[in-house]
Parts: structure tokens; C-alpha cells; sequence
């Protein structure tokens, strides 16, 4: 059983702070998916979900184009909100105390560590990162947290970022929305990753913000099948548009979503 560095980036916190005795389950989830299929939103309350269970988990954020922390949380909550993502993957290597000085930490949340670029950046801020710089920084954080959840972007093909995670990654939840174009979507991706290290049996698919109106029967067919349903959510819509996702879900229509959530980690982290 692997214990966590007591001088790790979680040790920093309040002093009401637990150490935790780590399962020998774990390891790193790369949340993937068509584009407005929900993968920043399921992410951050999977990430929520295992902190809330005082479970140390690392959040990677990989989105370049459109920096997503502003969109997750207001910057009040939140340490080192001038840190960034990028400034790990411009360095020569990837090192344990680099990513620890580029985490943000969350001020009500002492089990979660957050990486990603911070507002007002983009993909031309910093230089092209390279395959082996992603692997470095997976590897490093494999050995600060034992949950790791990367939100990857949709167009692996520009974003090398993203693709090593899915390669790298232990288990993969793949993410549709229940239309036509997540379908197109998937068709015009996974070639890019066929002749890859790609392996089908680690994925989780999952039919994401299901609306009462739309039948999943269809596109969990089309899909190969699905392991999961995440339903709509107005509660869930409201905390995205406020910036606000990492709040809790209290309201009596986030509940269907709540237990699909915790399917999700039980079957995932064992969590």
C-alpha cells in the first residue's frame, strides 16, 4: 500500500486537515468526450466526489484554448490562482517540485489540487509541450495523489496534451451527448487513436445530460453500450453558468445525477 508524501502539495491546508489512509485503488481517470458533452462538469464533481470522501485527488484541466479554472470556480476560492499549468509544461522537465509550485488549491476543499491555465492564457502563451513532458507530469503526479482526473479536450488531434492522457491514463470515462453529431464525433476521433497503445477494455462510456425527452436506447447501440447515464440537471446547469461547480448539489432534480455520479466513482476509484 502506497503511502502519500507528507510533504506533498495537500499538506499545505487548514489545520482541521486528516491524513488519509490510502486503498491500494486509485490511479489516473482521463475524462473524454464530444465537444459540450459535459467532460469539464463531470470531471470537477468526480474530483469533488473523491475530496469530499477525503480521498487526495489531483484535477488536470488541459484545455488550452479556453482556460477552464475561471469556469469551474470564482478566483475568491481558490490559492495560487496565479499559478499555471503552463508553466510546468514550458520547463525542459517535469519535476515534483515544479508541479507542486504550479498547483491552486481550493480553500474550502484540503484534498484537492487543481492544474491548469490560468486566465487570460492560451495555447500560443507558452511553447508546444511535448509527448515527453506529458508523461512526466502524469508520472509525478502519480506519486503526489493517488486519484488523478485529467478533463481532456475534444480535438486530440491538435492537443498532444490530451492524447497522452488518454493514452496514459489507467481507465478512460468517454463521454455523448445523446445526439447525432457525439456519434459523428466519435467516428472522426478514435482512428487517430487505433494504431496508439490505445486500450478498449479500460473505457467507460457514458450517455451524458440526459433529458427526459431523449431515448438512449438508439445511441447506447450505436455507441457499443454504455456503462452509465448522466441526466440533466438544472441544479448542475445553473452551478456551471455561475461558476460555480464545485458547490454541492442539494436540490431534489440532482439526485438521478447524484447516484449516477456515485456509480461512477464506486465503479471507477472504488470510491
Amino acid at each position: 500500500m502506497r503511502k502519500f508524501k507528507l510533504d506533498s502539495i495537500f499538506t499545505r491546508r487548514s489545520d482541521d486537515y486528516e491524513p488519509q489512509r490510502e486503498k491500494s485503488t486509485g490511479g489516473v481517470l482521463a475524462v473524454w468526450g464530444a465537444p459540450g458533452s459535459g467532460k469539464t462538469t463531470v470531471a470537477v464533481k468526480l474530483a469533488k466526489h473523491l475530496a469530499d470522501h477525503k480521498r487526495n485527488v489531483a484535477l488536470v484541466l488541459c484545455d488550452m484554448t479556453a482556460p477552464m479554472l475561471p469556469c469551474v470556480c470564482t478566483p475568491s476560492t481558490l490559492e495560487g490562482a496565479d499559478r499555471s499549468l503552463g508553466s510546468i509544461l514550458a520547463a525542459t522537465r517535469v519535476t515534483d517540485s515544479l508541479v507542486k509550485n504550479n498547483c491552486v488549491t481550493h480553500k474550502q476543499m484540503p484534498y484537492l489540487a487543481i492544474l491548469g491555465l490560468k486566465p487570460g492564457e492560451n495555447e500560443y502563451s507558452y511553447p508546444a509541450c511535448t509527448q515527453q513532458q506529458v508523461t512526466e507530469l502524469i508520472t509525478v503526479l502519480r506519486e503526489l495523489a493517488p486519484y488523478v482526473i485529467i478533463d481532456c479536450s475534444s480535438y486530440i488531434a491538435s492537443d498532444i496534451l490530451s492524447a497522452m492522457a488518454l493514452l496514459e491514463a489507467d481507465s478512460v470515462l468517454r463521454l455523448a451527448g445523446c445526439d447525432p453529431k457525439s456519434l459523428s464525433y466519435f467516428k472522426s476521433q478514435l482512428p487517430l487513436l487505433e494504431e496508439k497503445e490505445w486500450d478498449a477494455d479500460r473505457q467507460y462510456t457514458a450517455i451524458s445530460n440526459l433529458r427526459p425527452n431523449q431515448a438512449a436506447g438508439p445511441m447506447e447501440q450505436a455507441l457499443g453500450g454504455a456503462a452509465f447515464r448522466l441526466p440533466y440537471s438544472a441544479e448542475l446547469e445553473e452551478q456551471y453558468l455561475a461558476s460555480d461547480l464545485f458547490a454541492p448539489l442539494s436540490l431534489k432534480d440532482s439526485r438521478p445525477f447524484r447516484k449516477e455520479l456515485a456509480r461512477i466513482g464506486k465503479e471507477v476509484f472504488d470510491v
